[in-house]
Parts: structure tokens; sequence; C-alpha cells
């Protein structure tokens, strides 16, 4: 079965900007889905020139990656009758640029700490990390290896 997702970007020069140039265009931007209260105030990382105080790519990668492992997890969990109470990720992932220009992330560091009811279940729980990067549609679209540094503890 096929799903479609729609995004938009819009960016234009700066005011003040008469022209182009690669040091110094705004890479600030809004990007729009489709039926969604308001557009994502965008831009390029600091490192690359960009307002850091807003979010950029990479950002939006490792928390789409984040928050889907997430997603995949808990239904996992529910699968199991693991009755899941909080779940925490700080998760990690490292980019490499080459002399190029361009670049790849080359791995991504999920560390979830999960609390769950039943002590019973702790091994279980651990284990269904697993299962939830084969579920999760983010994980299954990256071509960099995904660790996951998962802690279960019991409340």
């Amino acid at each position: 079965m096929k799903h479609t997702f729609k995004a938009s970007v819009n960016w234009s020069l700066s005011d003040g900007e008469s022209t182009m140039s690669p040091r110094t265009f705004s890479r600030n931007h809004d990007v729009s889905i489709v039926n969604k209260v308001s557009p994502l105030q965008v831009s390029a990382a600091k490192i690359f020139r960009g307002d850091d105080s807003l979010y950029n790519p990479e950002d939006l990668l490792l928390s789409a990656l984040t928050s889907c492992h997430m997603m995949s997890y808990l239904y996992a969990c529910t699968q199991h009758q693991i009755e899941v109470l909080s779940y925490l990720d700080r998760s990690e992932g490292d980019l490499e640029v080459e002399s190029s220009g361009s670049g790849s992330f080359k791995v991504v560091r999920l560390k979830p700490v999960v609390t769950i009811k039943n002590a019973n279940q702790k091994e279980l729980a651990l284990q269904l990390h697993k299962k939830a990067n084969e579920l999760c549609f983010i994980a299954n679209s990256c071509n960099f290896p995904i660790s996951h540094e998962a802690i279960i503890l019991v409340k």
C-alpha cells in the first residue's frame, strides 16, 4: 500500500540582499507540511552558516528517526502486553563532510531510557528495540547503521 506525504519549501533573498553570494545568502526558509498548523522555520546548521536558533535538516532527520523508533517500539510493546510508563531518548548522529562539500550521516545512536511496569518483562522490553528498528519506516529508509543503547527501568 502506497502513502504519499507532501511538503513545500519557501525561500527568497533576504531584505537587503541584491545578489546571491555563496558565503552570504540566507539559509533561512520555511517548510510547510500539508494540513499542518504552521510552517517550520528552518535554516542550515550553524557550521554551514545557518541560524543556530532554528531547526536544520540534520536535526529533522535525527528527530524523525528517533520519533519513528519510539512509535515502533511502543507498538511492539503493545503487541507483547508490555506497559510502558515513560520513554526518553537523547539520540546522537555523526555527520561526516567530505572536502568536496558532500557528506552523509555515518551512524546514529539511539539511547532510549524506557520505564516499564512489570520487572518480569525487562529482557523482552530490551529485545523489542531490534523489532522496533525492523518496523521503523525511517530506519528502513536510512543507509547508515543505527545502534540502540537502551536502558530498561522498572517502576
